[in-house]
């Protein structure tokens, strides 16, 4: 049994994506890893918040740090945001002794402390790198043989380096869908931005991005994308009617989380995994599969 502390986010937890945190925790359970959520946990700090306020989202994102050194476990999260949230404010106390003085005294108000010990991981890192691909493939029990997977890392995870990945060219995820006996197949742009919260206040530049995604993956082949992060999950799935009908195309292309392609190679059900729960029904495309 390898042990983690868990820090889910707000997507996985109580927001859109509460399929990502369901499917993480019982794929980890599966791989016989403990994760250990976080006590107290609060909002990473999120990426428009540092625009708005960095010292505030960096205060909010050491807090976590700091509740997470107390036990001395790696900290580990499914969200990319937070991945990079987390490991940014990490890396700028110990960059800049100036921040970490003024985060300093914030924690304290709140009789708390961060020494740099805590290592931030994405729950990717954990099952590629620590439980391994072997592993991994000796737990499978459903022949996903046949099924063409789009491997969608997004903008985040990935960098800024240093990551547990190339940031142009990642391959973790696609060695992970070769794992489980799917074919990851060729997509040039599965380190390109989704638009991210773009969507909201810019939304003909994220469609634009979203549909040269989506463009690429079905060129690849791909009969589904999976990613690795919630925003993406939701561009790329829940506005692909809004992209079918700015730019004339007929995508229906079904997004799923990593764990949720882990968990069903592994044999769990697509009501376990939140599968049913996409936009873009996966359903019909896995139907074969779930019955062999």
């Amino acid at each position: 049994m390898k042990y983690y502390t868990y820090f889910p986010g707000c997507s996985s937890s109580d927001g859109g994506a509460k399929a990502y945190g369901s499917s993480a925790l019982a794929v980890a359970k599966a791989l016989d890893v403990e994760l250990v959520e976080l006590e107290d946990w609060n909002c990473c700090g999120s990426t428009p918040y540092t625009s708005v306020d960095e010292l505030a989202s960096l205060c909010t994102s050491a807090r976590n740090l700091a509740l997470a050194e107390k036990r001395g476990l790696d900290l580990v999260t499914p969200c990319s945001s937070c991945y990079v949230i987390l490991s940014r404010t990490n890396s700028h106390l110990k960059e800049y002794p100036e921040l970490r003085v003024k985060v300093g005294k914030a924690l304290a108000a709140g009789d708390l402390e961060y020494h740099g010990t805590v290592r931030v991981r994405h729950l990717l890192d954990i099952l590629v790198n620590d439980i391994g691909l072997d592993e991994i493939a000796s737990r499978v029990k459903r022949d996903l043989s046949g099924l063409k997977v789009a491997p969608y890392y997004g903008c985040q995870v990935v960098r800024p380096g240093p990551s547990f990945d190339h940031p142009e060219s990642p391959q973790s995820l696609d060695r992970l869908i070769e794992s489980l006996g799917a074919e990851a197949t060729p997509f040039p742009l599965k380190a390109r931005c989704c638009g991210g919260s773009l969507i909201i206040p810019e939304e003909d530049v994220a469609l634009g991005l979203v549909n040269k995604l989506l463009d690429s993956a079905v060129g690849g082949g791909a009969e589904c994308i999976i990613t690795v992060c919630p925003l993406c999950q939701t561009n790329l799935d829940v506005y692909q009617g809004r992209v079918n009908k700015k730019f004339k195309t007929h995508y229906k292309i079904p997004v799923l989380f990593f764990t949720q392609l882990v968990g069903l190679a592994m044999g769990m059900g697509i009501k376990e995994l939140g599968i049913e729960k996409c936009i873009v029904s996966a359903e019909k495309i896995l139907a074969g599969y779930i019955e062999r």
